[in-house]
């Protein structure tokens, strides 16, 4: 135990160290894109014929933007790390307090989606494995390359038709108001059920995948020479060796999952760190942007080093 929690923290101090230079590299990148984006956070004022050109250039070095690509870079760098991620270029609000306030939606969210996610893919991915290539197998594998291959606005948009316009079951956009958790529930039933449909689809494929690879494999063999019945080489032997690789995913995919729904909650006006993404981008608001970029990137890393752990723990090979 002792030797393998010892590999566990060189293997966290090793993923740490190599994370630092990777982090500066992603920032670097994507402040340069940024840069290159047509327009700015002027723009806004370019066409209104009542702002004098020294007002635009007295708002440009105000905004720091009169300065050398680099040297913004910099600073910006230097007041990232100090924890002052800087004001808004649109309001002039501090950037944390505008992720902050639409964190709890995203979250939220992102919660409902990875039970729901979870609780369709565990099951149909073993079923789909255990009764490989029989009808039951076909149709759970046909089921889920529709889930990959469906773009997410569009089953967004057929599930509001359906169920908001249609049948007029559930409401088609927003959060619902504070307090009132049935109507809350019902705001997040359709782009949780979105978010959830399209990984849970992944999912079982790569469950099924490393459940038959699993299965095979001589040591499941070699219990049932010992006369343990399905269930248990099942449950006992296989299912734990084949959630490891999947477990990797899993986390993988969370930690992509809240910038990764900026299309769901553009679609169903959700008031999240996605559509804040969407509104800052369509501002060029540089620093909300980097904010947002950064956040995602460290969730990125932070994710992968979990996921690692978790495969080094049930597999103690890798982290030799």
């Amino acid at each position: 135990m002792d030797a393998r929690i010892g590999a566990l923290g060189r293997l966290t101090a090793r993923r740490a160290v190599e994370a630092v230079p990777l982090l500066l590299i992603v920032s670097g990148i994507a402040f340069g894109l940024l840069q290159l984006v047509p327009g700015g956070p002027i723009e806004v004022y370019l066409s209104n014929p009542g702002v004098r050109p020294e007002d635009l250039e007295r708002l440009r070095r105000a905004l720091g933007l009169d300065r050398p690509l680099w040297e913004q870079y910099v600073s910006w760098l230097a007041a990232f790390v100090r924890g002052d991620w800087g004001f808004s270029f649109s309001d002039g609000r501090p950037v944390l307090a505008r992720i902050m306030e639409r964190l709890p939606a995203s979250l939220e969210l992102l919660g409902a989606s990875l039970v729901l996610a979870l609780a369709a893919a565990l099951p149909a991915g073993i079923i789909a494995a255990v009764k490989r290539r029989t009808s039951t197998d076909r149709a759970i594998s046909a089921l889920a390359a529709v889930g990959v291959s469906i773009p997410a606005f569009w089953l967004g948009l057929m599930l509001q038709l359906v169920f908001a316009v249609g049948l007029g079951w559930l409401p088609s956009a927003g959060r619902g108001a504070d307090g009132d958790g049935l109507a809350r529930l019902q705001y997040l039933v359709m782009p949780a059920a979105v978010l959830a449909f399209v990984h849970a689809a992944a999912w079982t494929r790569y469950l099924r995948a490393s459940m038959i690879e699993v299965l095979r494999s001589p040591f499941v063999a070699a219990a049932g020479a010992r006369g343990l019945d399905a269930r248990t080489r099942l449950t006992r032997h296989a299912l734990p060796n084949a959630l490891a690789p999947v477990a990797t995913v899993v986390l993988l995919d969370a930690a992509l999952m809240v910038p990764g729904a900026v299309v769901t909650e553009s679609v169903f006006a959700w008031p999240g760190v996605g559509s804040l993404f969407t509104e800052a981008l369509g501002r060029r608001d540089y620093t909300v942007l980097m904010a947002m970029l950064m956040v995602s990137s460290v969730a990125v890393v932070a994710f992968n080093l979990l996921a690692d752990l978790i495969h080094a723990w049930l597999d103690p090979r890798v982290a030799s």
